[in-house]
């Protein structure tokens, strides 16, 4: 019988010819089996603190590498990752979710065994409703074809699949003479002409035509079209938060981030007087659009995505997100001069990711602030860094950053679940080791997950995390205060001292900040984390604005 013909066998040879060399997870009785396949296989498992660390750190892969896996038991562990699974679905990240589970022998009679719920489908049911495929390996005549039937899905629509592996299947043999297809789907050619017309026309008679890129941009490999459709015209990109570094963000094409009333004045303006906003790639979640601020004429927008395209308000079916683009770089768009994009452009404040001697910032012993907190990042910032930032004020003080290479800022910038940050530099950095992460999370959303530290020291990984402790959820606070925002202190600043690896700064003034930034840089063994104490009620510009509005609706 030859290798991979096993069905735990051929599921990892799969996965390893889609590009993961990494599979997240937590052990457990029922997946035992396939962890030992595992084990000796060419991909390595990463054993996490919790699964949920395990679901976010898969989705930060896929984010970065284009799949990830997370591998746990069944129930016990396969639900604790339903909330990062409902995030990849929401943000469109391809993650398999694979789960042990009891053997078909074991289910007869319908005995209670050990975590089972319900039914012994209760799992997958709930996995239905949180992926765009799924299937269990019940049956090995067919268990090679649905491993690739979830898998092509996953990858179309770029969205997470289950996979259930019940522990009497795993070591089977499937089909002898089975062979992996091919994912192959193709635009009607027809339709897809018409709306390239259709495009082509309102873009070269528009007088200030903009590109508006968003998250698919990114999940569909596409940012070198993106960047040479924009060389070829010459018309400006902005991105939404979601889609936030989908080109570098330095170069003289880029607007900056567009979110409605929250983001910067001079962006909203010139997108939202735009004569024809080409949205590439984009979702329109609240986030994105500064709580429903955002004022954009559907008859001047031309959108595409995987699931959609209109043009105006005439819609076409059956055309591929990624067919459209590059036929519009192939299309006759014609060229124009670059106008004069609103400032301040990032190339004027800073020189090869350092500021310029008259603005640099002058640390002192004036306590730290939130607006000069993300000011001294700007400067910090380099080629290799990669901003991770969970939700709150790190999430949107963070979109002022300027990122320099592309798809190098991830957050859960619409299903914004906390928590996310720290397990999600594991992924990242895993999937793309010249990577060096930096990390901003909120003191709430550390004490959920700040623990997957350890496992950054057990894989000899270093991101540099700063805790943003103003104790309490500051997002919350500011939109409607109570006691039930307050969070118990802790002295963030000795985890190092606690795991026995990494280091740790105070930082509570500027002087403090770039000491602290300084070392950590110069610092790769370990991780290293910063204890950065604010004002419980600062926040940052973009905050101030968001909850003004939230609360409001509060």
């Amino acid at each position: 019988m030859k290798t991979g013909t096993i069905i735990g066998e051929y599921l990892i040879a799969r996965l390893h010819a889609y590009g993961v060399r990494h599979v997240f997870g937590i052990p457990g009785d029922y997946v035992l089996g396939f962890y030992d396949q595992l084990l000796h296989s060419p991909l390595r498992l990463i054993n996490t603190c919790d699964e949920q660390g395990a679901g976010f750190a898969a989705d930060a892969y896929a984010r970065v590498r284009g799949l990830g896996a997370v591998c746990v038991t069944y129930c016990v562990g396969g639900l604790k990752v339903a909330n990062t699974t409902a995030e990849a679905f929401a943000e469109k990240s391809p993650v398999v979710v694979i789960s042990g589970a009891p053997g078909m022998n074991e289910r007869e009679r319908n005995p209670l065994l050990h975590h089972k719920v319900r039914e012994f489908d209760t799992q997958k049911k709930v996995f239905e409703q949180l992926t765009v495929a799924s299937t269990v390996l019940s049956d090995p005549q067919t268990a090679l074809q649905e491993i690739d039937r979830v898998l092509h899905t996953a990858l179309r629509y770029k969205r997470p699949v289950y996979i259930e592996l019940p522990r009497d299947q795993v070591g089977l043999p499937g089909i002898p003479s089975h062979r992996p297809g091919e994912l192959r789907e193709r635009s009607d050619p027809r339709t897809l002409r018409a709306a390239l017309d259709e495009t082509v026309a309102l873009l070269n008679a528009a007088r200030r035509p903009v590109i508006l890129a968003d998250v698919e941009v990114h999940r569909f490999g596409l940012q070198d079209a993106l960047l040479k459709l924009a060389e070829k015209t010459n018309i400006p990109v902005a991105a939404t938060l979601l889609g936030k570094s989908v080109i570098g963000e330095q170069h003289p094409f880029y607007l900056g981030v567009y979110e409605g009333a929250m983001g910067r004045e001079e962006v909203r303006r010139y997108v939202e007087s735009s004569d024809c906003v080409l949205l590439l790639g984009a979702f329109m979640t609240d986030i994105n659009l500064g709580v429903f601020t955002a004022r954009l004429d559907p008859g001047r927008c031309i959108s595409a995505t995987s699931e959609k395209l209109s043009v105006g308000h005439h819609h076409y079916e059956d055309v591929r997100f990624q067919d459209f683009v590059n036929a519009l770089l192939r299309g006759k768009l014609r060229p124009r001069a670059l106008p004069r994009l609103p400032g301040p452009r990032p190339g004027a404040l800073f020189s090869k990711g350092r500021p310029a001697a008259q603005h640099r910032p002058r640390p002192g012993s004036r306590p730290l602030s939130v607006k000069r907190l993300f000011e001294r990042l700007n400067s910090f910032l380099r080629d290799d860094t990669c901003v991770i930032a969970d939700v709150g004020d790190a999430l949107f003080g963070a979109a002022d950053l300027f990122i320099h290479q592309r798809t190098e800022f991830i957050s859960p910038a619409y299903y914004t679940s906390m928590g996310f940050a720290v397990p999600a530099a594991l992924g990242a950095q895993l999937a793309n080791p010249k990577l060096r992460p930096l990390v901003l999370v909120g003191d709430g959303a550390f004490q959920m997950t700040g623990l997957e530290l350890a496992t950054a020291a057990r894989y000899r990984l270093n991101p540099i995390v700063l805790v943003l402790n103003n104790r309490g959820y500051g997002t919350e606070r500011h939109i409607h205060e109570g006691p039930y925002n307050d969070l118990w202190p802790m002295h963030y600043h000795r985890i190092p001292e606690l795991l026995g690896a990494g280091r740790s700064f105070i930082v509570e003034t500027e002087r403090d900040l770039d000491a602290a930034l300084t070392a950590a840089e110069q610092h790769t063994a370990s991780f290293c984390l910063l204890e950065v104490r604010l004002d419980p009620l600062d926040r940052s510009p973009a905050l101030h604005r968001l909850a003004e509005r939230l609360s409001r609706k509060v």
